[in-house]
């Protein structure tokens, strides 16, 4: 059997098929031809191309920019030829397998596919050789929206920061921003980095416009730096006059979107006489972002919106103290790399110290090197390398800025403390009323002007604030403060700081001669033996050393001019006595013996006569006050005995003060002239009374402690505090009758008193008062920061609903704990209720609840998460028994909570 196949075929697709085959074939008859073609043709590109590279090279010699079109001509020139000599150079190989006269090849695949190649590669090459006629290669370049600056520092530290000023740049309506802090924290580097970022980034904004102010402004030199950038600087320009310029540059600006970078400005600056067009809410085109060293400059710039740039936390610190090092050197030695660190932590996060003292150590390669720079920083720091020269003449253009010669000083003073301490400002604003440096006719004028100097200070960024009531030093700032009191020609001061120094003898006496201010404080002295001469003495910190045993007798005597003498916090471990011929301490003013373990003041206290502030706070063991004593002491102005004798108030004898429970006290108190601050523990209900009874005590009145009140049942009047017009703290202690703190509600809606009638009251606290149940009085307290509740047995509500029942139309208007800040509830047995609802708690940073089982509802809603954060400590059983609004609640307080130990 066969099978007979039949094949039909039209002519149309036997010419297609012999087209593509002849075709095909031809890429290998003419690759030959082709190769030659190529060669010839990409010789005449690449003359063309060189051509064009050198009408390029002189265009710009003349300033011009070359086309993009021409760049990428160019460009596509150059990747050809590297196609097309690669092609020539295997040519040789696919001719050498051509046969049949070249019509045919031993390969054909290989030869069909190489010709193609050079094929498509000459079509290329004419293409080029087409398109490369230019009758203009070059143009003028657009400017710049920005001038790119350099800069030596990384954004080290700062990415946040930039990223957050960016976005009030592009995104925001704040029109004028500020970026404040210390010298050398690193405000010009964010503003170069500022600047920096506009050629990177795509923005509407036609110019970035950079100028240094520095502390002596001529709005002359600002216009023709402004006047350069935007092309309005000629010599016709130059002769006009301030107002002429001005109105140039406000002509070319006001239609123009700008930025507006101001550096180092120390006072305000009027941009309207510059000729800035101000930007606000008719002008949101433009943006104005100034650094500054003083936060007032910002008030004063009417900034939108203010920054500050503070010292690098320490992980950045190290960093950057890394970086400047080098990390050869960081591992020359197993041991510096720990040593760096300490160095590192001796800078305060302050990057140009970081930087400083990193590149002074970055050829030290051994470990001797490296503690040999620690011991040299701990002692006298403007020794070493950098620190004298190029770190404090930085910070000290901020002293030099203060206002006037008082603020110097009071700077200055600053420097008597140890590193990092936290300086309480009542307390140093004691210190230099007492030192002479504020006038002192009346007192609370004295103490508004040391409040105002201390918030210029921290203004200026030489202190900082690091709780409401308390500053301190930046290490570097109080390195160079030292420079300028101890070292520098120039000032003739006279200190000698040893605070915090570890020491555990004094120093030789022998060269306090000619000292004004002398700081020991916060050292392990035992004893004081030798007796120095002091005749040019004012200050003398003794404070803090916790294990003096003994002052010399005498000690005192040759001091004359001595006005504040500090022995606070002294004898922790004994009873210290203070040593004769304390008499002979004619010209002192200030006197603290603040929290030390004396028992009793001598008779000779009595001829200080010139003592206008004795401090007594928490002398708890005192217990023998010689009567006539206080009375004696006819110019004091400020007296503080809040828990004094507090352990012992009603051992004392007969010829104490303190007998009585402060009845005597009281009456010698009345005695006192020029009295203006008292802060005052009483120990008996009668003195209370004798208190409340005078308008002068009553005016003089800050703190006031009440215990151990003797009674079953009785109550207070507190409506009676409320004529302590300047009563700041208040705690009651042991006093187990008292039944109530009693304020008639119903009289206050009536009369339609004010209601806030404890304006002053910043601190309470309450502590073993048994029959006390409530403590409503306080939501007439708006100022209040601080409370604290110990065991108060029968105290069920903070705040009783039930006191209001009778007079509803004052709910509405109760909002408080609006500025409390710490709340600790302990062993409270009874206690059920806060408040009776949710609570903003604005400003909240703790609150500690520790044995109060009964309290199974918090006055929280998750609005009061909103934004804020406050730490929640308790028991973790009394946690989880917890009843909340709603889960929401729940949810939202559930990370602020830690276990309380």
């Amino acid at each position: 059997m066969c099978s007979i196949f039949q094949i039909t075929c039209d002519g149309a697709f036997f010419n297609r098929c012999l087209d593509c085959f002849l075709g095909k074939a031809a890429y290998i008859s003419n690759l030959q031809d082709n190769l030659v073609a190529l060669e010839t043709k990409m010789g005449n590109l690449i003359a063309a191309k060189n051509e064009v590279i050198m009408r390029v090279v002189a265009t710009e010699r003349q300033q011009l920019r070359r086309l993009d079109r021409v760049q990428v001509w160019v460009s596509r020139v150059e990747a050809v030829k590297i196609e097309a000599d690669e092609l020539i150079r295997d040519g040789s190989q696919e001719i050498d397998k051509l046969c049949v006269g070249g019509y045919c090849s031993t390969n054909c695949t290989s030869s069909y596919k190489f010709g193609k190649q050079v094929a498509k590669k000459l079509r290329d090459v004419e293409t080029l050789i087409a398109e490369g006629v230019f009758e203009v290669v070059a143009d003028r370049a657009p400017e710049s929206v920005a001038d790119e600056r350099p800069t030596e520092r990384t954004l080290v530290g700062l990415q946040s920061q930039l990223e957050q000023v960016w976005r009030c740049l592009i995104e925001e309506s704040a029109g004028i921003i500020g970026l404040y802090g210390m010298g050398g924290v690193g405000k010009t580097t964010l503003l170069i980095h500022i600047n920096n970022k506009f050629l990177e980034s795509r923005t509407n904004f036609d110019f970035v416009i950079w100028v240094v102010v520095s502390k002596d402004p001529r709005l002359e030199k600002i216009q023709e730096d402004i006047g350069k950038r935007i092309g309005l600087v000629d010599d016709s320009w130059k002769s006009k006059s301030v107002e002429e310029k001005a109105l140039d540059i406000f002509r070319s600006l006001r239609e123009k979107r700008i930025v507006l970078l101001l550096d180092d400005i120390w006072e305000r600056l009027d941009l309207t006489k510059v000729g800035v067009p101000l930007p606000g809410p008719k002008n949101t085109t433009s943006k104005v972002v100034f650094t500054t060293r003083f936060f007032d400059v910002c008030g004063s710039m009417e900034a939108h919106r203010t920054f500050e740039v503070a010292c690098l936390s320490e992980k950045d610190a190290w960093e950057l103290f890394q970086e400047k090092v080098g990390e050869e050197t960081l591992k020359s030695d197993h041991d510096i790399a720990e040593l760096a660190q300490t160095v590192a932590k001796k800078c305060g996060g302050l990057p140009l110290a970081l930087v400083t003292i990193g590149r002074a150590m970055a050829s030290k390669k051994t470990a001797e090197e490296w503690r040999h720079a620690i011991e040299e920083l701990g002692r006298s720091a403007s020794e070493f390398p950098g620190l004298g020269k190029e770190v404090y003449p930085v910070l000290k253009f901020s002293y030099d800025s203060l206002p006037n010669e008082t603020i110097r000083s009071c700077f200055l003073y600053c420097c008597l403390y140890p590193e990092d301490y936290g300086i309480l400002k009542w307390d140093l604003i004691d210190c230099w009323i007492g030192e002479g440096f504020l006038e002192e006719s009346n007192r609370f004028g004295a103490e508004n002007r040391g409040y105002y100097i201390v918030g210029t200070l921290v203004h200026t960024c030489l202190l900082e604030e690091i709780e409401d009531d308390k500053v301190k030093m930046h290490d570097v700032v109080r390195d160079m403060a030292l420079w300028i009191a101890c070292e520098t020609e120039k000032e003739k001061i006279n200190f000698l700081v040893c605070a915090g120094a570890g020491l555990k003898e004094a120093p030789d006496v022998k060269g306090w001669e000619n000292v004004r201010r002398l700081s020991l404080m916060q050292n392990q002295i035992k004893v004081l033996s030798e007796v120095p001469t002091c005749p040019h003495l004012l200050t003398l910190f003794l404070d803090f050393n916790r294990e003096l045993m003994m002052i010399a007798g005498g000690y005192f005597q040759f001091m004359p001019s001595l006005k504040v003498l500090k022995i606070s916090n002294i004898g922790y471990f004994n009873v210290l006595k203070l040593p004769l011929g304390m008499s002979k301490l004619g010209s002192l003013e200030l006197l603290d013996i603040s929290h030390s373990s004396i028992e009793e003041l001598p008779e000779e206290l009595k001829l200080l006569v010139n003592l206008k502030c004795l401090n007594l706070r928490w002398t708890d063991v005192l217990n023998k006050i010689p009567r006539q004593l206080i009375s004696n002491l006819s110019r004091v102005r400020v007296l503080r005995m809040f828990a004094t004798g507090y352990d012992r108030f009603h051992e004392a004898s007969e010829d104490s003060v303190l007998f009585g429970g402060g009845e005597v006290l009281i009456q010698e108190l009345l005695g006192l002239k020029y009295l203006e601050v008292l802060e005052l523990t009483l120990g008996s209900y009668h003195a209370l009374q004798i208190l409340l009874s005078s308008n002068k005590l009553k005016s003089c009145i800050r703190s006031l402690l009440l215990f151990g009140f003797r009674g079953t049942k009785y109550f207070i009047d507190a409506t009676a505090f409320a004529d302590l017009k300047h009563l700041n703290e208040l705690q009651i202690h042991d006093c187990r009758g008292l039944e109530e703190l009693k304020i008639d509600y119903t009289e206050i809606a009536q009369k339609r008193r004010e209601p806030f009638v404890f304006r002053s009251l910043r601190r309470v606290t309450m502590v073993s008062c048994h029959k006390l149940k409530d403590l409503t009085f306080l939501v007439f307290a708006p100022n209040l920061k601080s409370i604290s509740l110990g065991d108060c047995d029968a105290l069920e509500e903070i705040i009783s609903v039930g006191k209001f029942a009778e007079v509803p139309e004052m709910m509405g208007h109760l909002s408080p704990f609006e500025n409390l800040q710490n709340l600790d509830l302990s062993y409270l047995l009874a206690l059920k209720s806060i408040y009776w609802k949710p609570l903003p708690f604005t400003y909240l940073k703790e609150m500690v609840v520790n044995g109060c089982d009964q309290l199974k509802k918090l006055p929280l809603d998750s609005s009061c998460a909103e934004e804020r954060k406050f730490v929640i400590r308790g028991e973790a059983h009394w946690w989880n028994c917890l009843e909340w609004e709603d889960e929401a609640t729940q949810i939202a307080f559930r990370s602020c909570f830690q276990p309380y130990s």
